[in-house]
């Protein structure tokens, strides 16, 4: 078992696939194993993996809990893919070296400027990276009931009025006339709108504004796309 040499774009690139659907080196809380593999790496990985970064991060902001968190520190080759040796030089719990450095720094320990620099880069990769994700746009599909005042009000009018509405994030659907009694017809429309942009109070509004052909406005049905 391994990540091969975690000072190496290999070794990183193993570790990054080990984490592609696990939080943690093992287990669902942080430990002790993470600790280990923590320690191995030598600097922050880069923004192009971003599952090992999205660790290194995590882990990293437990630097003045580390020794409380849960398990044993063990051998690199304890951890990892079975099919990969570590060849990183040395498990993190064997090694004399090791405990005497302190990869997660202290506040009195000052970082090199190189390391500094390196790891300020490589953040606003991974921030940027992050910023050209296109935001989610949540919406919502409406069936809207409108209402005539009576049988002779010319419902062909009253949904030319209802689809003249416009708006940004609006977008008109389907519609058909049903039979509501008394030889009324109401109509029902289908819309899609944008959650942030365009919400049932202004529909109404707009909608029972054409009051010569409008009596009211309800809401059938409302679902989240």
């Amino acid at each position: 078992m391994g990540f091969g040499d975690l000072r190496s774009p290999a070794g990183l690139q193993v570790l990054n696939d080990y984490l592609a659907d696990k939080s943690y080196i093992e287990g669902f809380v942080p430990s002790q194993a993470d600790v280990a593999v923590f320690e191995a790496v030598s600097c922050p990985p880069p923004a192009d993996l971003c599952h090992v970064l999205r660790w290194y991060n995590h882990i990293k902001s437990y630097e003045k809990e580390k020794a409380s968190l849960p398990g044993v520190k063990k051998a690199l080759g304890k951890y990892g893919p079975a099919n990969v040796e570590d060849s990183t030089g040395g498990g993190a719990a064997d090694s004399k070296d090791d405990d005497d450095i302190d990869l997660f720094g202290s506040d009195d320990e000052e970082e090199s400027e190189e390391a500094k620099r390196l790891r300020e880069e490589r953040l606003a990769q991974y921030e940027s990276k992050k910023a050209k994700k296109p935001a989610l746009v949540a919406k919502s599909s409406i069936l809207l009931d409108v209402k005539p005042w009576d049988d002779e009000t010319d419902m062909v009018k009253l949904e030319e009025c209802v689809r003249s509405i416009q708006a940004d994030g609006l977008v008109w659907g389907s519609s058909k006339l049903v039979p509501v009694g008394y030889g009324i017809k109401k109509l029902q429309i289908q819309c899609v709108v944008e959650d942030d942009k365009v919400g049932t109070d202004m529909l109404e509004e707009q909608i029972t504004a054409f009051e010569d052909y409008v009596q009211s406005m309800d809401v059938a049905a409302f679902n989240k796309i």
